[in-house]
Protein backbone atom coordinates (compact mmCIF):
# COMPACT_ATOMS: atom_id res chain seq x y z
CA UNK A 1 0.00 0.00 0.00
CA UNK A 2 2.43 2.49 0.68
CA UNK A 3 4.38 1.63 -2.65
CA UNK A 4 0.99 3.02 -4.60
CA UNK A 5 0.83 6.15 -2.17
CA UNK A 6 4.70 6.40 -3.57
CA UNK A 7 3.50 6.37 -6.91
CA UNK A 8 0.68 7.94 -7.12
CA UNK A 9 2.40 11.07 -5.31
CA UNK A 10 4.83 10.60 -8.28
CA UNK A 11 2.89 10.03 -11.24
CA UNK A 12 -0.80 10.82 -11.23
CA UNK A 13 -1.98 14.60 -11.17
CA UNK A 14 -5.74 14.59 -9.29
CA UNK A 15 -8.17 16.48 -10.88
CA UNK A 16 -9.71 19.04 -8.69
CA UNK A 17 -8.14 18.16 -5.94
CA UNK A 18 -4.77 19.96 -4.10
CA UNK A 19 -1.93 18.73 -5.93
CA UNK A 20 0.43 20.13 -2.59
CA UNK A 21 -1.98 18.01 0.02
CA UNK A 22 -1.34 14.82 -2.60
CA UNK A 23 2.42 15.64 -2.09
CA UNK A 24 2.53 15.65 1.71
CA UNK A 25 -0.38 13.37 2.65
CA UNK A 26 -0.73 11.17 -0.62
CA UNK A 27 -3.58 10.03 -1.52
CA UNK A 28 -6.55 10.02 1.01
CA UNK A 29 -8.07 6.50 0.43
CA UNK A 30 -7.07 4.42 -2.59
CA UNK A 31 -10.64 2.15 -3.81
CA UNK A 32 -10.17 -1.50 -4.23
CA UNK A 33 -14.04 -2.76 -5.03
CA UNK A 34 -17.28 -1.43 -5.22
CA UNK A 35 -20.83 -3.14 -4.24
CA UNK A 36 -24.19 -1.50 -4.30
CA UNK A 37 -23.85 1.39 -2.69
CA UNK A 38 -20.67 0.52 -1.11
CA UNK A 39 -16.84 0.81 -1.97
CA UNK A 40 -14.01 -0.59 -0.34
CA UNK A 41 -10.65 1.00 -0.07
CA UNK A 42 -7.27 -1.42 -0.02
CA UNK A 43 -7.26 -1.74 3.43
CA UNK A 44 -10.76 -3.39 3.91
CA UNK A 45 -13.04 -0.08 4.95
CA UNK A 46 -16.19 0.17 3.52
CA UNK A 47 -17.54 2.77 2.96
CA UNK A 48 -21.40 4.17 1.69
CA UNK A 49 -20.87 6.01 -1.42
CA UNK A 50 -23.48 8.96 -0.36
CA UNK A 51 -22.26 10.82 -3.74
CA UNK A 52 -22.22 8.00 -6.26
CA UNK A 53 -18.71 9.01 -6.68
CA UNK A 54 -19.40 11.78 -8.70
CA UNK A 55 -23.21 12.09 -9.02
CA UNK A 56 -22.67 9.17 -11.77
CA UNK A 57 -22.80 5.53 -10.84
CA UNK A 58 -26.76 5.51 -10.85
CA UNK A 59 -27.18 1.68 -10.86
CA UNK A 60 -25.07 1.30 -8.05
CA UNK A 61 -21.00 -0.39 -8.25
CA UNK A 62 -20.67 -4.06 -9.12
CA UNK A 63 -22.69 -4.48 -11.17
CA UNK A 64 -21.81 -7.84 -14.03
CA UNK A 65 -24.41 -6.86 -16.67
CA UNK A 66 -22.62 -3.86 -17.71
CA UNK A 67 -18.86 -5.73 -17.76
CA UNK A 68 -20.51 -8.61 -20.14
CA UNK A 69 -22.31 -5.99 -22.13
CA UNK A 70 -18.55 -4.33 -22.52
CA UNK A 71 -16.96 -7.86 -22.81
CA UNK A 72 -19.18 -8.84 -25.71
CA UNK A 73 -19.07 -5.59 -27.53
CA UNK A 74 -15.35 -5.63 -27.20
CA UNK A 75 -15.07 -8.77 -28.79
CA UNK A 76 -17.31 -8.14 -31.67
CA UNK A 77 -16.43 -4.45 -32.40
CA UNK A 78 -14.21 -2.63 -29.80
CA UNK A 79 -14.21 1.15 -31.27
CA UNK A 80 -14.92 1.80 -35.15
CA UNK A 81 -14.87 5.42 -35.86
CA UNK A 82 -18.33 7.86 -36.50
CA UNK A 83 -16.66 10.10 -38.90
CA UNK A 84 -17.59 10.24 -42.52
CA UNK A 85 -21.00 9.39 -42.09
CA UNK A 86 -19.48 5.67 -40.87
CA UNK A 87 -21.94 4.13 -37.92
CA UNK A 88 -22.05 1.27 -35.76
CA UNK A 89 -25.61 -0.69 -34.57
CA UNK A 90 -25.38 0.03 -30.74
CA UNK A 91 -24.49 3.80 -31.42
CA UNK A 92 -27.95 4.00 -33.71
CA UNK A 93 -29.96 1.80 -31.20
CA UNK A 94 -28.90 3.94 -28.03
CA UNK A 95 -29.55 7.62 -29.97
CA UNK A 96 -33.17 5.99 -30.70
CA UNK A 97 -33.09 4.69 -27.02
CA UNK A 98 -32.50 8.19 -25.56
CA UNK A 99 -35.27 9.90 -28.26
CA UNK A 100 -37.47 7.68 -27.04
CA UNK A 101 -36.97 8.82 -23.05
CA UNK A 102 -36.43 12.46 -23.82
CA UNK A 103 -39.09 15.02 -24.12
CA UNK A 104 -41.40 14.83 -27.31
CA UNK A 105 -39.82 16.80 -29.65
CA UNK A 106 -35.98 16.04 -28.99
CA UNK A 107 -35.60 12.87 -31.24
CA UNK A 108 -31.19 13.60 -32.37
CA UNK A 109 -28.42 12.87 -30.39
CA UNK A 110 -25.06 13.84 -30.84
CA UNK A 111 -22.50 11.47 -28.47
CA UNK A 112 -19.16 12.52 -26.99
CA UNK A 113 -17.40 11.16 -24.21
CA UNK A 114 -18.58 13.06 -20.86
CA UNK A 115 -20.16 16.48 -19.57
CA UNK A 116 -18.02 19.13 -20.59
CA UNK A 117 -17.76 18.13 -24.10
CA UNK A 118 -21.70 17.84 -24.04
CA UNK A 119 -21.99 20.91 -22.96
CA UNK A 120 -19.27 22.07 -25.69
CA UNK A 121 -21.02 20.24 -28.21
CA UNK A 122 -24.25 22.07 -27.55
CA UNK A 123 -22.37 25.52 -27.27
CA UNK A 124 -20.48 25.26 -30.97
CA UNK A 125 -23.89 23.42 -31.78
CA UNK A 126 -26.10 26.43 -31.33
CA UNK A 127 -23.78 29.42 -32.64
CA UNK A 128 -23.34 27.03 -35.52
CA UNK A 129 -27.17 26.97 -35.89
CA UNK A 130 -27.88 31.12 -36.27
CA UNK A 131 -24.87 31.19 -38.52
CA UNK A 132 -25.90 29.25 -41.12
CA UNK A 133 -29.05 30.71 -41.32
CA UNK A 134 -27.16 34.46 -41.80
CA UNK A 135 -27.16 35.32 -38.01
CA UNK A 136 -23.75 34.82 -36.95
CA UNK A 137 -24.37 38.42 -34.67
CA UNK A 138 -25.98 35.40 -32.37
CA UNK A 139 -22.86 34.20 -30.14
CA UNK A 140 -23.63 35.03 -26.62
CA UNK A 141 -24.55 32.09 -24.19
CA UNK A 142 -26.52 33.08 -21.10
CA UNK A 143 -26.15 31.05 -17.88
CA UNK A 144 -26.45 31.18 -14.12
CA UNK A 145 -23.96 32.19 -11.28
CA UNK A 146 -23.92 29.29 -9.21
CA UNK A 147 -24.38 26.88 -12.61
CA UNK A 148 -21.70 24.08 -13.15
CA UNK A 149 -21.44 22.86 -16.36
CA UNK A 150 -18.08 21.54 -16.89
CA UNK A 151 -13.92 21.88 -17.39
CA UNK A 152 -13.21 22.31 -20.99
CA UNK A 153 -13.14 25.77 -22.59
CA UNK A 154 -16.36 27.03 -23.02
CA UNK A 155 -18.11 24.85 -20.49
CA UNK A 156 -15.39 26.45 -18.01
CA UNK A 157 -16.39 29.82 -19.20
CA UNK A 158 -20.31 29.57 -19.28
CA UNK A 159 -20.09 27.98 -15.48
CA UNK A 160 -21.14 30.40 -12.85
CA UNK A 161 -18.54 29.49 -10.42
CA UNK A 162 -15.55 32.12 -10.77
CA UNK A 163 -13.23 29.71 -8.61
CA UNK A 164 -13.15 27.79 -12.50
CA UNK A 165 -12.22 30.29 -13.43
CA UNK A 166 -9.12 31.34 -12.57
CA UNK A 167 -6.77 28.25 -13.15
CA UNK A 168 -5.91 28.76 -16.31
CA UNK A 169 -6.50 32.88 -17.03
CA UNK A 170 -8.96 35.02 -18.36
CA UNK A 171 -12.44 33.11 -19.51
CA UNK A 172 -13.71 32.47 -23.34
CA UNK A 173 -15.61 35.56 -24.34
CA UNK A 174 -19.24 36.55 -25.35
CA UNK A 175 -20.48 33.95 -22.23
CA UNK A 176 -22.48 36.10 -18.80
CA UNK A 177 -23.93 34.97 -16.19
CA UNK A 178 -27.54 35.90 -14.73
CA UNK A 179 -28.41 36.06 -10.98
CA UNK A 180 -29.33 32.33 -9.69
CA UNK A 181 -32.48 31.69 -8.24
CA UNK A 182 -31.19 30.63 -4.81
CA UNK A 183 -32.31 33.19 -2.23
CA UNK A 184 -33.63 36.01 -4.60
CA UNK A 185 -36.56 33.80 -5.78
CA UNK A 186 -38.48 33.86 -9.29
CA UNK A 187 -39.33 37.38 -9.62
CA UNK A 188 -35.59 38.51 -8.81
CA UNK A 189 -34.21 36.11 -10.93
CA UNK A 190 -36.02 36.49 -14.11
CA UNK A 191 -35.84 40.52 -14.03
CA UNK A 192 -32.09 39.80 -14.12
CA UNK A 193 -32.21 37.25 -16.50
CA UNK A 194 -34.13 39.46 -18.60
CA UNK A 195 -32.10 42.60 -17.96
CA UNK A 196 -29.00 40.66 -18.76
CA UNK A 197 -30.81 40.06 -22.27
CA UNK A 198 -31.87 43.99 -22.80
CA UNK A 199 -28.37 44.56 -21.92
CA UNK A 200 -26.77 42.22 -24.08
CA UNK A 201 -28.83 42.68 -27.17
CA UNK A 202 -31.41 39.68 -27.64
CA UNK A 203 -30.09 40.17 -31.58
CA UNK A 204 -26.38 38.76 -30.13
CA UNK A 205 -27.44 35.67 -27.85
CA UNK A 206 -27.63 32.38 -29.24
CA UNK A 207 -29.14 30.47 -26.35
CA UNK A 208 -29.81 30.17 -22.54
CA UNK A 209 -27.77 27.13 -20.88
CA UNK A 210 -29.01 25.99 -17.24
CA UNK A 211 -29.42 23.17 -15.11
CA UNK A 212 -32.84 21.60 -13.90
CA UNK A 213 -31.44 21.49 -10.74
CA UNK A 214 -28.40 22.90 -10.01
CA UNK A 215 -25.58 20.15 -8.66
CA UNK A 216 -22.45 21.77 -7.61
CA UNK A 217 -23.94 24.83 -6.97
CA UNK A 218 -25.45 23.29 -4.10
CA UNK A 219 -28.28 21.29 -4.68
CA UNK A 220 -30.36 24.33 -5.78
CA UNK A 221 -34.16 23.23 -6.80
CA UNK A 222 -35.40 26.18 -8.96
CA UNK A 223 -38.61 28.26 -7.32
CA UNK A 224 -42.12 27.06 -8.46
CA UNK A 225 -43.45 28.69 -12.13
CA UNK A 226 -39.37 29.78 -12.97
CA UNK A 227 -38.50 27.58 -15.63
CA UNK A 228 -41.59 28.07 -16.65
CA UNK A 229 -40.62 31.86 -17.24
CA UNK A 230 -37.79 31.70 -18.51
CA UNK A 231 -38.76 29.15 -21.70
CA UNK A 232 -41.14 31.96 -21.86
CA UNK A 233 -38.72 34.87 -21.90
CA UNK A 234 -36.68 32.38 -24.52
CA UNK A 235 -39.63 32.26 -26.84
CA UNK A 236 -40.07 36.17 -26.67
CA UNK A 237 -36.55 37.03 -27.85
CA UNK A 238 -36.14 33.81 -29.84
CA UNK A 239 -33.77 32.46 -27.92
CA UNK A 240 -32.49 28.64 -28.00
CA UNK A 241 -32.96 27.14 -24.40
CA UNK A 242 -30.32 24.67 -23.62
CA UNK A 243 -30.52 22.24 -20.15
CA UNK A 244 -28.16 20.98 -18.92
CA UNK A 245 -29.03 17.15 -17.66
CA UNK A 246 -25.97 15.59 -16.82
CA UNK A 247 -26.83 15.36 -13.33
CA UNK A 248 -30.45 15.33 -13.37
CA UNK A 249 -30.65 12.76 -16.48
CA UNK A 250 -31.60 9.03 -15.93
CA UNK A 251 -33.55 8.72 -12.90
CA UNK A 252 -31.27 10.96 -10.48
CA UNK A 253 -34.56 13.34 -9.62
CA UNK A 254 -37.82 10.56 -9.68
CA UNK A 255 -37.80 11.59 -13.05
CA UNK A 256 -36.01 10.43 -16.32
CA UNK A 257 -35.03 13.54 -16.76
CA UNK A 258 -35.18 16.52 -14.47
CA UNK A 259 -37.26 18.81 -17.13
CA UNK A 260 -40.21 16.97 -16.36
CA UNK A 261 -41.25 18.19 -12.65
CA UNK A 262 -41.33 21.73 -14.65
CA UNK A 263 -43.17 20.80 -17.58
CA UNK A 264 -41.01 22.69 -19.62
CA UNK A 265 -39.46 21.47 -22.99
CA UNK A 266 -35.89 22.50 -24.19
CA UNK A 267 -34.35 23.02 -27.61
CA UNK A 268 -31.04 21.05 -26.65
CA UNK A 269 -30.40 19.12 -23.73
CA UNK A 270 -27.22 17.31 -22.50
CA UNK A 271 -26.28 14.42 -20.46
CA UNK A 272 -23.15 12.50 -19.21
CA UNK A 273 -23.03 10.60 -16.39
CA UNK A 274 -26.10 8.05 -15.64
CA UNK A 275 -26.03 7.40 -19.05
CA UNK A 276 -23.90 5.06 -17.92
CA UNK A 277 -23.41 5.07 -14.32
CA UNK A 278 -20.05 6.06 -15.17
CA UNK A 279 -18.85 2.29 -16.31
CA UNK A 280 -18.00 4.20 -19.59
CA UNK A 281 -17.01 7.44 -20.51
CA UNK A 282 -19.73 8.43 -22.50
CA UNK A 283 -21.99 12.30 -23.24
CA UNK A 284 -24.10 13.62 -25.63
CA UNK A 285 -26.89 16.73 -27.08
CA UNK A 286 -30.57 16.03 -27.50
CA UNK A 287 -31.29 18.72 -30.17
CA UNK A 288 -34.93 19.32 -30.47
CA UNK A 289 -37.43 18.38 -34.41
CA UNK A 290 -36.73 22.23 -35.06
CA UNK A 291 -33.17 23.05 -34.55
CA UNK A 292 -32.71 19.04 -36.37
CA UNK A 293 -34.25 20.18 -39.20
CA UNK A 294 -32.41 23.72 -39.52
CA UNK A 295 -28.90 21.80 -39.59
CA UNK A 296 -30.40 18.90 -41.91
CA UNK A 297 -31.55 21.96 -44.61
CA UNK A 298 -28.92 24.52 -43.90
CA UNK A 299 -25.83 22.93 -42.48
CA UNK A 300 -24.01 22.42 -46.00
CA UNK A 301 -20.58 20.34 -46.79
CA UNK A 302 -19.18 18.55 -43.46
CA UNK A 303 -19.56 19.40 -40.14
CA UNK A 304 -16.68 20.41 -38.52
CA UNK A 305 -16.97 18.84 -35.07
CA UNK A 306 -16.48 15.66 -33.18
CA UNK A 307 -14.57 13.59 -30.84
CA UNK A 308 -12.66 10.19 -31.60
CA UNK A 309 -15.20 8.46 -29.16
CA UNK A 310 -18.23 10.36 -30.47
CA UNK A 311 -20.22 7.57 -30.92
CA UNK A 312 -17.97 4.53 -29.09
CA UNK A 313 -19.91 1.18 -29.69
CA UNK A 314 -18.55 -0.30 -26.60
CA UNK A 315 -19.67 2.48 -24.58
CA UNK A 316 -23.13 2.86 -26.68
CA UNK A 317 -23.78 -0.92 -25.64
CA UNK A 318 -23.05 -0.23 -22.21
CA UNK A 319 -25.62 2.51 -22.33
CA UNK A 320 -28.06 0.62 -23.61
CA UNK A 321 -27.87 -2.03 -21.00
CA UNK A 322 -27.74 0.44 -18.32
CA UNK A 323 -30.68 2.25 -19.31
CA UNK A 324 -32.59 -1.21 -19.93
CA UNK A 325 -31.12 -1.93 -16.00
CA UNK A 326 -32.71 1.45 -15.22
CA UNK A 327 -36.06 0.44 -16.59
CA UNK A 328 -35.94 -2.92 -15.65
CA UNK A 329 -35.66 -2.55 -11.94
CA UNK A 330 -37.48 0.30 -11.54
CA UNK A 331 -35.07 3.01 -10.45
CA UNK A 332 -36.36 5.98 -11.37
CA UNK A 333 -39.14 5.29 -9.32
CA UNK A 334 -37.18 4.00 -6.47
CA UNK A 335 -35.41 7.40 -7.13
CA UNK A 336 -38.77 9.11 -6.15
CA UNK A 337 -39.74 6.99 -2.47
CA UNK A 338 -36.36 6.51 -1.59
CA UNK A 339 -35.73 10.51 -1.83
CA UNK A 340 -38.56 10.99 0.41
CA UNK A 341 -36.84 8.78 2.92
CA UNK A 342 -34.05 10.81 2.74
CA UNK A 343 -35.89 13.66 3.21
CA UNK A 344 -37.48 12.31 6.32
CA UNK A 345 -34.15 11.90 8.14
CA UNK A 346 -32.84 14.71 6.90
CA UNK A 347 -35.99 16.44 8.44
CA UNK A 348 -35.66 14.62 11.91
CA UNK A 349 -31.91 15.72 11.99
CA UNK A 350 -33.18 19.28 11.14
CA UNK A 351 -35.39 18.90 14.21
CA UNK A 352 -32.82 17.47 16.52
CA UNK A 353 -29.70 19.52 15.84
CA UNK A 354 -28.72 23.39 16.64
CA UNK A 355 -26.77 23.77 13.37
CA UNK A 356 -29.03 22.57 10.88
CA UNK A 357 -30.50 25.09 8.35
CA UNK A 358 -33.03 24.25 5.02
CA UNK A 359 -33.12 20.50 3.91
CA UNK A 360 -33.68 19.16 0.95
CA UNK A 361 -34.30 15.94 -1.80
CA UNK A 362 -35.86 15.86 -5.56
CA UNK A 363 -35.74 12.37 -5.77
CA UNK A 364 -31.90 10.97 -4.50
CA UNK A 365 -30.58 14.30 -4.87
CA UNK A 366 -30.22 16.30 -1.68
CA UNK A 367 -28.94 18.64 0.64
CA UNK A 368 -28.22 19.98 4.16
CA UNK A 369 -27.32 23.09 4.67
CA UNK A 370 -25.30 24.35 8.23
CA UNK A 371 -26.17 27.84 9.58
CA UNK A 372 -25.42 29.11 12.80
CA UNK A 373 -28.89 30.02 13.25
CA UNK A 374 -31.56 27.87 11.86
CA UNK A 375 -34.22 30.55 13.17
CA UNK A 376 -32.69 33.26 11.40
CA UNK A 377 -30.79 31.92 8.61
CA UNK A 378 -27.73 33.19 9.58
CA UNK A 379 -24.76 31.82 8.23
CA UNK A 380 -21.55 30.77 10.17
CA UNK A 381 -18.31 33.21 9.22
CA UNK A 382 -16.77 33.05 6.06
CA UNK A 383 -13.82 32.20 7.82
CA UNK A 384 -15.29 29.23 9.51
CA UNK A 385 -16.96 26.91 6.95
CA UNK A 386 -18.28 23.77 8.68
CA UNK A 387 -19.31 21.61 5.90
CA UNK A 388 -16.00 20.38 5.20
CA UNK A 389 -15.62 19.38 9.08
CA UNK A 390 -19.19 17.66 8.69
CA UNK A 391 -18.02 15.67 5.64
CA UNK A 392 -14.44 14.51 7.67
CA UNK A 393 -16.51 13.54 10.43
CA UNK A 394 -18.60 11.41 7.56
CA UNK A 395 -15.34 9.77 6.04
CA UNK A 396 -14.67 8.64 9.65
CA UNK A 397 -17.68 7.28 9.93
CA UNK A 398 -17.65 5.33 6.83
CA UNK A 399 -19.55 7.83 4.51
CA UNK A 400 -18.75 9.55 1.27
CA UNK A 401 -19.56 13.17 0.79
CA UNK A 402 -19.40 16.01 -0.71
CA UNK A 403 -19.89 19.78 0.65
CA UNK A 404 -20.31 23.20 -1.15
CA UNK A 405 -19.02 26.37 0.45
CA UNK A 406 -19.32 29.06 -2.20
CA UNK A 407 -19.83 32.63 -1.04
CA UNK A 408 -21.74 31.99 2.08
CA UNK A 409 -23.23 28.47 1.31
CA UNK A 410 -22.17 25.42 4.21
CA UNK A 411 -23.96 22.91 2.26
CA UNK A 412 -23.88 18.89 2.39
CA UNK A 413 -24.65 17.50 -1.12
CA UNK A 414 -26.19 13.85 -1.40
CA UNK A 415 -26.50 11.77 -4.73
CA UNK A 416 -26.37 8.07 -3.44
CA UNK A 417 -27.11 5.20 -5.81
CA UNK A 418 -30.25 4.99 -7.30
CA UNK A 419 -30.72 1.09 -5.61
CA UNK A 420 -30.50 2.17 -1.78
CA UNK A 421 -33.11 0.38 0.18
CA UNK A 422 -34.82 2.47 3.07
CA UNK A 423 -32.43 0.21 5.55
CA UNK A 424 -29.38 1.94 3.91
CA UNK A 425 -31.35 5.20 3.93
CA UNK A 426 -31.66 5.13 7.07
CA UNK A 427 -28.15 4.11 8.30
CA UNK A 428 -26.74 7.02 6.02
CA UNK A 429 -28.45 9.23 8.07
CA UNK A 430 -27.67 8.41 11.25
CA UNK A 431 -24.00 8.51 10.12
CA UNK A 432 -25.07 11.93 9.14
CA UNK A 433 -26.79 12.98 12.68
CA UNK A 434 -24.03 11.50 14.21
CA UNK A 435 -21.12 13.50 12.04
CA UNK A 436 -23.16 17.24 12.74
CA UNK A 437 -23.52 16.31 16.12
CA UNK A 438 -20.02 15.61 16.73
CA UNK A 439 -19.47 18.60 14.89
CA UNK A 440 -21.83 21.00 16.92
CA UNK A 441 -19.94 19.46 19.86
CA UNK A 442 -16.63 20.51 18.58
CA UNK A 443 -17.65 23.89 17.58
CA UNK A 444 -19.20 24.25 21.35
CA UNK A 445 -22.81 25.17 19.65
CA UNK A 446 -25.39 24.55 22.21
CA UNK A 447 -29.10 25.66 22.17
CA UNK A 448 -32.29 24.88 24.10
Amino acid sequence: MEHLIELDKKHFIHPTSSIQQQQSDGAKVVMESGDGIYLTDKNGNVFIDAMSSLWNVNVGHGREELAEAAAEQLKKLAFSSSFSTFSNEPAIRLAEKIASLAPAGLNAVFFTSGGSESNDSAIKLVRHYWKIQGKQERRKIIALKRGYHGVAAASTSVTGIPEFWGMAGHMLTDFTHADTHYENGTDKAIASLQETIEREGPETIAAFLAEPIQGAGGVLFPPEGYLKKVRELCDEYGILFIADEVITGFGRTGKMFGMEHYGVTPDLMTFAKGVTSGYIPLGGVIVSDQVHDVLKEKSMGTLFHGFTYSGHPTAAAVGLKNIEIIEREGLVENSRRMGEELLNGFRKIKKELNIVGDVRTIGLLGAVELVEDPDTNKRFAADMKVAPKVIEALHERGVICRAVTYESTDIICFSPPLVINNKEVADMTDKLHDAILSVQNELGIVRS
